[in-house]
This record gives C-alpha cells, structure tokens and sequence, in this order.
C-alpha cells in the first residue's frame, strides 16, 4: 500500500502515455478441459501453449496470448458468490461488425446463452458468462468519428437494445 503524501497540494497527474493497452487477462477456472472448449472451441481462439493438466494460454493472430486460464487456485471451485468484489467482465474487441457477427452465430451454434445485447452508439457488445461464471463482453467499437457526441464534443454515449437478427445479417453463410 502507499502511504499518503502530506503535502497540501497535489500535482495534477498526467495523462498516461496513449499507448498503453490492456494485454492479457488471466482467469481462474474450474475446469481446464471445459474453459478449453470454450474460449478454443466456441471462440475461436487459438491454444498456444499449455501448460501440463493445470494452464493454458490462448490467443488470435499468433500473438503470444490474449487469455491465460489456469486451475492453480481452483480446480473444481465455483463462481464468485453474488455480492463480493472481483473481475465484473472481461471485454474482448473485435475488429469489425462483421467478425463480432460471426461470435454471435458461433454462440448460437453452441447454445450458449446471452445475458445481454447492447448498442452503446460508440459499439456493439454481447454480454454472457463463460462456464466458469466469468463475466465476458464481446463487442466492436463504431469509427471514432461515428461516436455520439455532445454539443460541446464529449462523448454521449448510451445504451440500447441491440437488433441480434440484423447483426447476424452480417455473417457472410
């Protein structure tokens, strides 16, 4: 923990450097096998290592990985209880409408059921939980200069009903 400063006034902080980005997330789980089959199997992300019965590393594009499981701490565990504190949603962009259209119908193909479709003006998202409980939100962000904005040029965003069957008119069958 750091201790606070004693100083009357604090230097305003800078921004931090705009190249900065979330890496990876790395998520308990109960099952390896099983958030395998998930992530690899209805995702489509790619196994890029494993390690032995107890981790596995996924990605897209050959990157190293996007999403570590492992069962280090919780093999055979359950879901956080409703009310306690820990990771709300992991948020997974894709690159157009049409690719996040194609998560939809690989979803469907599954059975696995969403908990949430959202416009947001600035993007799209689909939210659901994969097997473990985890919360995890698939969306595509619009072109910055379509964003809703307010008259002084803020950000206006909102939230919407997202037409499913209009985004699944983007897959290409």
């Amino acid at each position: 923990m750091i201790a606070p400063t004693t100083q009357k006034t604090q230097p305003r902080p800078l921004p931090v450097d705009p190249g900065v980005r979330i890496g990876h997330v790395h998520l308990k789980v109960a099952d390896l096998e099983r958030a395998i089959t998930f992530y690899h199997g209805v995702l489509g992300f790619e196994v890029t290592q494993r390690m032995g019965r107890s981790a596995a590393f996924l990605s897209a594009g050959g990157y190293h990985h996007h999403i570590g499981l492992n069962t280090w701490e919780s093999a055979g565990g359950s879901p956080p209880a409703a009310g306690t504190t820990g990771l709300y949603h992991v948020a997974i962009v894709y690159p157009t409408r049409a690719a996040l259209a194609d998560a939809l119908r690989r979803l469907t193909a599954a059975g696995v059921p969403l908990e949430g479709a959202s416009d947001h003006g600035v993007s799209e998202a689909l939210y659901l939980h994969d097997p473990d409980g985890n919360g995890v939100e698939l969306y595509w962000d619009r072109p910055m200069e379509q964003w809703p904005r307010t008259p002084d040029g803020g950000i206006a965003m909102f939230t919407r009903a997202l037409d499913l069957d209009e985004l699944l008119a983007e897959v290409a069958e």
